[in-house]
C-alpha cells in the first residue's frame, strides 16, 4: 500500500477536488495526484565554482543517535560516560568509531565526519526543525511545536524542488517512508515549504517497501480504466478546461491545469511504477539493506535518484513491540536498544546504501547525509537511557564532491560540549547546497515576491 501526500495550489472556483477528479484521474486518500505534481520555480544556475552532485539522500535516524556509541567515542571517560561498548578502528587512519558499527567503519575513507554538531536545543520539535531548515526554532526547546509562523522556513527538500523541476515524471524532492512526529501525531515543523508556498512541498510518501504486497496502487489507472479509456478521460477534461475561461484566466487554474497534465502521463507512462518496483531488485540485494521498512526505503531511495530525484530523504521508523517504541529516543534501556537492534540496523542499511551508490557509479554525485536532530546526553539516567542533548553531536557527510577520510571538530572529553570546529545547522545546509552547486546566498523568493537567502550559514570548507 502506497500512500503519497503533499499539498498543490488551489483552485479559484468553486469546483471541488473531488469533482475535478472525478474526471479521469485517481483520488489518492483524500487528495488527489495533480496536487502531488504541482509547477515548479525556474531553478538557479549554480556557478561552475560549486559542487556538482546530481542528487542527496538524506540517512534520517530520529529520535537522536549516540554520539558516543558512534562517530564520537570516548574510551578514556569514566564508564558512567563513556558506556560498556569498546571501540574498533576504521579505514580513516588514527579514527576509531563505536565497535557496533563494523560495516561502516570499513568505508571511512568515503565518509567525513563532524564531531561538533550544534543546535543548543534539546527538544524532537525544535531542534528537528533547525536541522531541516537551518534556521533556529523560536523559542528553543518547545517539545511539540507546530508548523505556523515565524517557524515556517523552507525544509531542505522544498528548497530543492523550488531550486530545480522535476526530472522527467517525477518530483525533484520526496520524503519515505512517513513524516515525522512525536506521540500523538504532532508533525515536526520544518518538513515542508513554508513561505515557499505549499506547492514546493516534497511529495511525502507514505510506504513500506518492506511488504512483499507494496506496489504503487496509487500510481496505477483502475483496471476498469483501460489506456483507451484514460485517452478519453483526458480529452474530456480538456474540453472542460476550455469553457472555463474565467478560470482559465488565473495562476491558480494554470498551475492545476498543468499538475492534471503531469497526473495523466505519470499514470499512462509507467515511470514511477517503474521506480517503486522493488521487484527489479535481486533478492540479495535487498537482504544486504536487510528486510526492515527503514532499509528498504534506504534501497528505494538508491531507486529514485537513479530515476532522476533530485532529494529523498528517509525518516527512522517506530518499531512496536521493541524499546523506546523501536526508535532513536533512548530514554531507557539504551545499551540493550542500540545493541540490540539500533545500530545493526543502520550500520547494515548505511553501508549498503554508501556500498550501492558506489557500485554503481553513483556516489560522487549523491550526496548522503547521516542525520539526527541531536545526540544523548553524557551521562546516563536513573533507567539506564541517555537523554536528549543538543548542545554537541555528530553527522557524517558521504559523496556528492565530499572528502572522504576526514574528521572535522570534536568535543570535549566527555562528548558533551565543542572544543573545536564549531557547526551550526545553517552550516551543513550551505554545504549540501554547495555540492548541489548553489552558493549559501543564493536568492529565494517567498510566496509574497520577498527575496532571502538559501543559507546564512557557512560551506565547511574542510570536507568539500
Amino acid at each position: 500500500m502506497l500512500q503519497i501526500l503533499d499539498s498543490g495550489p488551489a483552485t479559484c472556483d468553486r469546483m471541488t477536488r473531488r469533482e475535478w477528479m472525478r474526471i479521469g484521474s485517481i483520488g489518492l486518500g483524500g487528495l488527489t495526484l495533480p496536487q502531488l505534481v504541482g509547477s515548479r520555480a525556474q531553478a538557479s544556475s549554480p556557478a561552475s565554482r560549486l559542487g556538482k552532485a546530481k542528487s542527496v539522500i538524506v540517512f534520517g535516524l530520529l529520535g537522536g543517535p549516540p554520539q558516543q556509541d558512534t562517530w564520537d567515542p570516548k574510551p578514556d571517560a569514566p564508564l558512567e560516560i563513556r558506556g560498556p561498548f569498546g571501540t574498533i578502528p576504521s579505514r580513516t587512519p588514527g579514527l576509531r568509531v563505536g565497535e557496533l558499527m563494523p560495516m561502516t567503519a570499513g568505508l571511512t575513507d568515503k565518509i567525513a565526519v563532524l564531531r561538533a554538531v550544534v543546535t543548543n536545543d534539546n527538544a524532537h520539535s525544535s531542534s528537528g526543525y533547525q536541522m531541516l531548515t537551518g534556521v533556529p526554532h523560536l523559542p528553543l526547546n518547545v517539545e511539540s511545536a507546530t508548523p505556523k509562523a515565524p517557524n515556517n522556513w523552507p525544509s531542505i527538500g522544498s528548497i530543492v524542488r523550488y531550486l530545480r523541476p522535476g526530472v522527467g515524471r517525477l518530483p525533484s524532492a520526496v520524503t519515505i517512508p512517513e513524516h515525522i512526529w512525536n506521540d500523538g501525531n504532532f508533525p515536526w515543523p520544518g518538513q515542508d515549504a513554508g513561505i515557499l508556498g505549499r506547492k514546493h512541498d516534497p511529495w511525502l510518501i507514505h510506504c513500506d517497501p518492506s511488504n512483499p504486497k507494496f506496489r504503487i496502487d496509487a500510481l496505477d489507472p483502475p483496471d476498469e480504466v483501460p489506456a483507451i479509456r484514460l485517452s478519453e478521460r483526458r480529452g474530456l477534461l480538456d474540453q472542460i478546461n476550455h469553457h472555463l475561461d474565467a478560470a482559465q484566466s488565473s495562476g491558480a487554474f494554470e498551475r492545476h491545469d498543468s499538475s492534471t497534465q503531469k497526473a495523466f502521463e505519470l499514470v499512462s507512462s509507467g515511470a514511477a511504477r517503474t521506480a517503486f518496483d522493488m521487484n527489479r531488485e535481486p533478492g540479495k540485494l535487498r537482504d544486504r539493506y536487510g528486510r526492515s521498512r527503514f532499509a528498504q526505503s534506504c534501497l528505494l531511495a538508491r531507486r529514485l535518484v537513479e530515476a532522476g530525484v533530485s532529494l529523498v530523504q528517509i525518516n527512522w521508523t517506530r518499531i512496536a513491540n521493541l524499546p523506546n517504541q523501536g526508535g532513536w529516543d533512548t530514554h531507557a534501556k539504551h545499551n540493550e536498544s542500540v545493541k540490540d537492534f539500533l545500530m545493526p540496523m543502520m550500520d547494515r542499511a548505511f553501508s549498503a546504501l554508501v556500498t550501492d551508490l558506489d557500485a554503481r557509479g553513483l556516489l560522487d554525485e549523491t550526496l548522503v547525509v547521516w542525520f539526527g536532530e541531536f545526540g544523548r546526553t553524557p551521562k546516563f539516567n536513573a533507567n539506564g537511557g541517555r537523554d536528549h542533548w543538543g548542545s554537541v553531536f555528530s553527522l557524517a557527510m558521504a559523496g556528492g564532491g565530499i572528502r572522504g577520510g576526514v574528521v572535522y571538530g570534536s568535543s570535549d572529553k566527555n562528548a558533551a560540549y565543542p572544543a573545536d570546529g564549531r557547526v551550526e545547522p545553517r552550516d551543513l545546509i550551505a554545504t549540501i547546497f554547495h555540492c548541489l552547486g548553489y552558493a549559501p546566498d543564493a536568492e529565494l523568493r517567498d510566496t509574497e515576491g520577498r527575496p532571502f537567502p538559501l543559507s546564512r550559514g557557512n560551506v565547511i570548507r574542510a570536507i568539500v
